[in-house]
């Protein structure tokens, strides 16, 4: 069984972006995001996935992903997946042997970053960068699949 161990995180500051070692663009939609599972095409490049995840508040959830045809990929996203679509910049940064993804998002997100690190185990401790904010693990308004029922732009002046 898949397992994923996830924190995330606001961002203090924006020292982060001469830390990153690499940057890609994602583009993903869902076929369904219900209160206990999403399933999500996600596309990036020459690549693309098929994403099934219990949709579970706090640091570990049921994860299933597996690779899939872009084309396919491309025709659900355009006839299938609910909308607005979640587009972001995945920006990669190793701070302390860890590997912190920072999505910094577009659209009707826009002005939104999130930096989530995954782990090995529950309860493993892992460096804080000085650059690191507010844990938003069991904040539901933070994960991808709320995104598209609630988008940044609607709740942003709310924090």
């Amino acid at each position: 069984m898949a397992i994923e161990i996830e924190h995330k995180f606001l961002l203090a500051n924006a020292d982060w972006r001469e830390q990153t070692s690499h940057s890609c663009h994602y583009r993903q939609g869902y076929l369904s995001a219900l209160p206990t599972t999403s399933i999500r095409i996600r596309m990036s490049g020459s690549q693309a996935w098929l994403n099934i995840k219990s949709a579970v508040i706090g640091t570990h959830r049921h994860e299933y992903e597996y690779e899939i045809p872009v084309q396919d990929a491309d025709e659900m996203i355009a006839n299938l997946c609910q909308r607005p679509l979640i587009e972001k910049t995945r920006h990669f940064v190793n701070y302390q042997g860890y590997i912190w993804e920072i999505d910094e998002f577009e659209g009707d997100n826009e002005g939104l970053l999130v930096a989530e690190i995954e782990l090995s185990h529950v309860g493993e401790d892992f460096p804080k960068p000085p650059w690191l904010g507010q844990e938003v693990t069991d904040d539901l308004r933070y994960y991808n699949n709320n995104l598209i029922r609630h988008p940044y732009s609607q709740w942003r002046g709310q924090l």
